[in-house]
């Protein structure tokens, strides 16, 4: 039996309430939650298997900024979390996987700035690490999105694919939070970072069921894609995190 698509709901964290930005513009936050616990409660209680959590002050500040709340939510659900935001040195992922229990850090500016430290971090702590490839124009962004490099996420994805990483996390920020859909571009990038033997999760853009569907077809031409993230259809009623899950499946 085939491994089904992961639906993990999103709850990104701004000075500890449920937020979500358009396209990681920090002037454009909508307020969808003061308890994320409650939030953390919600998606589990309807099928999630997993929960994916950002940090946004840590992102654009560069230091993990809410560890209180993140510890909340780990401590009172029995699924895995993911967290991604401000991760950029060594206590810090020592301290979310070892101390609050984070089944998987996210590290992206950290992965393009300082390769070597990267390269250690997945050594030490193997299935634990995921890349965190955010792109706009299939470029890397870094420092909560704030600033592209030069570098094209394909070749980051490339430099890394001997490490023992848990997995690639791939999001177009032109599509993230803007409920319009998965566009044929981000389609390719997953295609081609599957393709280079790592695990893959999709994120950004995801709007409707025919979004799900869309990308269970390309988890079954490409095993490499393992999961989907979804946030603001999740918290604006376009798409039913129950319906997305039995999609997967079938």
């Amino acid at each position: 039996m085939k491994q089904s698509l992961e639906i993990i709901p999103a709850i990104d964290l701004r000075g500890g309430r449920c937020v979500r930005l358009r396209q990681g513009d920090y002037d454009r936050e909508t307020i969808f939650g003061d308890d994320p616990v409650a939030m953390a409660h919600r998606w589990i209680g309807l099928g999630g298997t997993r929960l994916h959590l950002v940090d946004l002050d840590g992102a654009r500040d560069g230091i993990p900024a809410n560890a209180e709340i993140v510890s909340e939510i780990v401590a009172a659900v029995d699924v895995p979390c993911q967290l991604g935001g401000g991760i950029r040195s060594q206590a810090a992922v020592r301290g979310l996987i070892e101390d609050i229990g984070i089944d998987r850090v996210i590290v992206g500016t950290g992965a393009l700035k300082d390769p070597e430290w990267f390269r250690a971090m997945a050594g030490d702590f193997p299935q634990r690490v995921c890349l965190g490839l955010d792109a706009r124009d299939s470029m890397v962004a870094t420092e909560g999105w704030r600033d592209v490099s030069k570098t094209p996420a394909l070749d980051l994805a490339t430099g890394y694919a001997d490490l023992p990483l848990a997995a690639v996390i791939y999001t177009n920020i032109a599509q993230d939070g803007m409920l319009a859909g998965i566009d044929p571009a981000t389609l390719d990038d997953l295609r081609r970072i599957a393709d280079l033997g790592l695990p893959v999760i999709a994120s950004g853009g995801v709007t409707s069921i025919d979004d799900v569907r869309m990308l269970t077809e390309l988890a079954d031409e490409c095993p490499g894609l393992i999961g989907v993230i979804v946030g603001r259809a999740l918290y604006e009623g376009t798409l039913d995190l129950g319906e997305a899950i039995e999609v997967t499946r079938a």
